[in-house]
């Protein structure tokens, strides 16, 4: 009996402690890559995407993957949201670290979820599940610290102030910068959302290893804006970053589109 009470402390204390490496964007911030990316579906592929999701958009389906991770039975979804590149490396050296990769993290997901929602026999939960992963993950790469260090827990471990709270580099760049601009997700889509053709044919023909790549250099630059222990000037720190992030919510909502659109359009 006293076995058992101490499992389900350990249990609930290590599900506690799960989401603090993997969550990537606060609910806003994957809301919005998820409304930029409903923005530019096919037909086609809209049709597809409402037939698995029903009555839930994009948007509100890119949390799904996050809010689970209270339930035990899909602990092991926990590696799927990141990967772990502990510097910044070149173009040739992530083509060759993602050759070489057969672990359960973001990269060989993608891949996977991809596959499986191409299948013709797959089961209708089946590819809800698919369909729901796939969006975060492709949203979840775009936050830079989820190709950020094993070490300190993509910028978990490193502790900061905001505002005279205390917080931590991750935290910062998955929701206190978004929640700064005091918008919803419906506003701070409208705000960003203005893209051309050119730059989402561009963002779109890119292959996984770059959108990858463009996230571990913007990870050096971020992991060289605030060190252990320091209290952020958040005026200025927002004037300096807001740009950055910015353009990862519109290239995760524009490349997570292009892929909805090859695979079902």
């Amino acid at each position: 009996m006293k076995l058992n009470l101490i499992k389900r402390i350990v249990l609930g204390l290590s599900m506690l402690y799960l989401p603090l490496q993997s969550m990537a964007w606060g609910a806003n911030g994957h809301r919005i890559c998820g409304q930029i990316a409903d923005s530019y579906l096919t037909p086609k592929a809209r049709k597809a995407v409402q037939a698995i999701l029903g009555t839930e958009s994009i948007a509100i389906t890119s949390n799904w993957a996050d809010f689970v991770k209270s339930d035990p039975k899909y602990g092991y979804l926990y590696n799927w949201h990141f990967i772990n590149i502990e510097k910044e490396v070149t173009d040739a050296e992530m083509k060759e670290l993602l050759k070489k990769d057969t672990t359960a993290d973001a990269y060989t997901k993608i891949n996977y979820l991809v596959g499986e929602l191409k299948k013709k026999t797959i089961s209708k939960d089946a590819k809800l599940l698919a369909l729901r992963m796939l969006i975060h993950i492709v949203e979840d790469i775009h936050q830079p610290l989820h190709t950020g260090h094993f070490s300190d827990k993509g910028g978990n471990d490193v502790k900061l102030t905001w505002f005279n709270n205390p917080t931590n580099l991750h935290s910062v760049w998955d929701s206190q910068l978004i929640d700064f601009q005091q918008l919803s997700y419906t506003e701070y889509t409208a705000w960003i959302n203005h893209t051309t053709l050119a730059q989402r044919t561009e963002w779109q023909k890119a292959p996984l290893s770059q959108w990858l790549l463009e996230s571990n250099h913007l990870a050096a630059k971020i992991y060289d804006s605030a060190k252990d222990g320091d209290k952020l000037n958040v005026y200025r720190y927002n004037y300096d970053y807001i740009g950055i992030l910015n353009q990862q919510l519109l290239k995760g909502g524009v490349r997570l589109a292009g892929l909805l659109n090859q695979i079902f359009g």
